[in-house]
């Protein structure tokens, strides 16, 4: 069986490693599930928060371990819709009446937070990621000046309205230019410790948060350590696709329904959130300096394969170079992002030690 690592903050920047965990600890979460609910969670005045997390918040949502929570997730609201020339016909009215009931704190509007029962400081979430969908045939990209990774070329707003052919999985970005929809949340996470007070939605951290990385799509699944009773989960920030890098500040951002069913992990002890991909092992690197952070990436992957595969550490830099691609995650949040992703066919199980 794997040994689960346990990650000790470094000085500055969190670092996140994606691990793999075998069958047999997959089994104790399953058996939480023998009788579990399905909840619903619709993005509305009552159930978002807009740009923050905040482990002082009370649970909009309490659910079991191993329930599944059906999220629908709202874009943003309509005054920001309507600045950037969206249709009138497709602003909703709640959309409006999230202007107007909802202090707008940050970016991002998250819904939750969810509190699973049980769940205390020290704990794991797991969340399996079972769907993705769009919830509107339509996303929205916006650049502001000063934003981005070209902002000398661009020093004023700039936007479209992206229509979604949600039978063929396809948004036009303008005549004869289609991107496949891949959707994701950019932005999944926990409630802070108390003494932190509240974060912003921008960066992503110990908490989870803006991960913005396209890899964590349905059949992914995502661990995030637990800092306060109850986890407090949050999601938000729904991309119908994106590009690593997301080099303009944004995505094709939408509003999205995802599946998340979720498992409360007491067997597991780890600080920093961690995640897999049905075919890769990633882990990732973040500072404000995209050298440093693909270093620590590199790094985290090293740590990884030599205390989970007892790989020597000379093995384990070597099969980085020959196996291991280095993706930027993304640019524009502040504090920049490398994934480095393994492939998990690499390891053959009678060659594993």
């Amino acid at each position: 069986m794997n040994k689960i690592l346990r990650r000790t903050p470094s000085r500055g920047v969190a670092l996140l490693a994606a691990v793999f965990f075998p069958t047999a600890v997959f089994a104790k979460a399953a058996d939480q599930a023998p009788t579990a609910r399905e909840h619903t969670l619709k993005a509305s005045p009552s159930t978002v928060v807009w740009g923050y997390f905040d482990g002082s918040k009370s649970p909009v949502l309490t659910i079991e371990p191993g329930d599944t929570v059906n999220v629908e997730t709202m874009v943003t609201g309509a005054r920001i819709l309507r600045l950037l020339g969206v249709p009138e016909r497709v602003i909703r009215p709640s959309m409006i009446e999230m202007d107007e009931k909802v202090k707008q704190e940050g970016s991002h509007i998250l819904v939750g937070p969810i509190a699973i029962r049980g769940a205390e400081p020290g704990d794991v979430l797991e969340i399996r990621i079972r769907d993705m969908a769009m919830a509107e045939p339509w996303a929205v990209n916006v650049f502001t000046p000063g934003g981005g990774t070209l902002p000398h070329l661009f020093p004023y707003q700039g936007g479209k309205f992206v229509p979604i052919d949600l039978k063929r999985k396809v948004a036009t970005i303008t005549s004869g230019v289609e991107v496949p929809v891949r959707p994701f949340f950019g932005n999944i996470g926990v409630g802070p410790p108390v003494l932190v007070g509240r974060l912003s939605s921008r960066p992503p951290g110990y908490h989870g948060g803006n991960f913005d990385n396209k890899e964590l799509v349905a059949g992914s699944t995502l661990y995030l350590p637990v800092h306060v009773k109850g986890g407090l989960l949050s999601v938000g920030d729904g991309h119908a696709a994106q590009g690593d890098g997301e080099v303009n500040g944004s995505a094709l951002e939408a509003s999205l329904r995802g599946k998340l069913q979720i498992f409360l992990r007491k067997d597991l002890k780890l600080r920093w959130p961690q995640a897999e991909t049905p075919t890769h092992y990633i882990t990732m690197g973040l500072d404000p300096d995209l050298d440093e952070a693909a270093k620590r990436a590199v790094e985290e992957m090293v740590e990884y394969l030599v205390s989970t595969k007892g790989l020597s550490r000379e093995e384990a830099y070597i099969l980085c170079s020959a196996a291991v691609d280095l993706r930027v995650t993304q640019v524009v949040d502040g504090t920049k992002g490398i994934h480095a992703m393994l492939p998990k066919s690499v390891f053959v199980k009678s060659a594993v030690r």
